[in-house]
């Protein structure tokens, strides 16, 4: 298939795309490059420089001819969603609305979203399943939820066949390509930052919950798994449905056990100071599984807190200043 990736050259979408593009589809890489590194656009991909705010330019890559679009582009920072909602609200819809507006009129039928568990806000009962009640707690959270709610109107109106996946924390490394964000706000790639010396220490944030060991536990899936979800999701498209699917491993790791791990991956005892929690930071949070594993037949094969540590150490060493060494 010829496939269209937009944000693919960020974190999640260049992974994806290496992996369509190892597959042996046709892959496009649409991205602005503001927060996306050229240098990560997978080998066998073709990159199209655009931004999903410029209709035309996003009219013009679709007019190429595609099979389907997998839609990674976003702003995805929880605070400044708080404190700059225009953006988010300008971004991630009507940059999403721009692109199914042209992919309608280009008679692309099939796409894969990016979406998350943060459409869910804090959820009554763990782990989520697809029928906990959406309460976003973020502009961020809302604006996802707004493009899911829009793909379902498309769907019904003009026969567009979508999946969302909803996750919430990707760690791991793939092909040589991994994470590289700025400002990183990510826990496991900052805890390497910190066994690297470019830290000095790393911040707990609250360690007062409810929790094991006080510390919020969240969901961790490592970035080819996440990347396999994808691949089935692609095939389980349906012309005129829109499937929603939570995507985790089922088992929730506490700050102070990710801390832990990677200790034990890189031998680096890093420094930590604990930090008053963060607004909005719910005790608890991690995906069930259990639709799409029964659905698509999606299993982890990397389930492993270890594992995933040990794939972001080897980036983060062969990369200690990003893409940009």
């Amino acid at each position: 298939m010829k496939l269209l990736v937009t944000g693919g050259a960020g974190y999640i979408g260049s992974i994806v795309a290496g992996r369509l593009a190892a597959g042996g589809h046709e892959v496009v890489v649409l991205d602005n490059l503001r927060q996306g590194h050229r240098q990560a656009v997978p080998a066998g991909a073709k990159l199209v420089v655009a931004d999903l705010l410029d209709p035309d330019a996003v009219g013009a890559a679709l007019a190429q001819g595609f099979d389907a679009v997998l839609h990674f582009a976003a702003l995805a920072l929880v605070g400044e969603s708080a404190t700059n909602p225009e953006r988010y609200y300008r971004t991630n819809i009507g940059g999403t609305l721009n692109l199914l507006e042209a992919m309608r009129a280009a008679e692309v039928r099939r796409l894969v979203f990016s979406s998350t568990c943060a459409v869910y806000g804090e959820p009554d009962e763990v782990p989520m399943p697809e029928s906990t009640p959406t309460r976003p707690t973020s502009a961020y959270g809302r604006t996802k939820l707004a493009v899911d709610w829009m793909i379902g109107d498309f769907c019904r109106a003009h026969g567009l066949g979508a999946v969302s996946l909803r996750y919430f924390n990707v760690a791991g490394a793939s092909g040589g390509l991994g994470e590289d964000h700025d400002p990183e706000t990510h826990l496991i790639p900052n805890i390497l930052r910190a066994a690297l010396g470019a830290n000095p220490f790393v911040q707990i944030f609250g360690t007062d919950y409810p929790t094991r060991d006080g510390t919020a536990i969240r969901d961790y899936i490592h970035i080819e798994d996440l990347s396999d979800a994808h691949v089935l999701a692609l095939q389980a498209v349906r012309e005129n449905e829109h499937q929603i699917y939570n995507l985790g491993n089922g088992n929730g790791f506490s700050v102070r056990e990710v801390v832990s791990a990677t200790h034990e991956v890189t031998g680096v005892e890093v420094k930590t100071r604990e930090a008053p929690r963060r607004p909005g930071d719910p005790p608890e949070l991690v995906a069930a599984s259990a639709l799409i594993r029964r659905e698509l037949g999606w299993e982890p094969r990397k389930p492993g807190l270890e594992e995933m540590v040990a794939d972001a150490w080897a980036f983060a060493q062969e990369h200690p200043n990003g893409y940009s060494e």
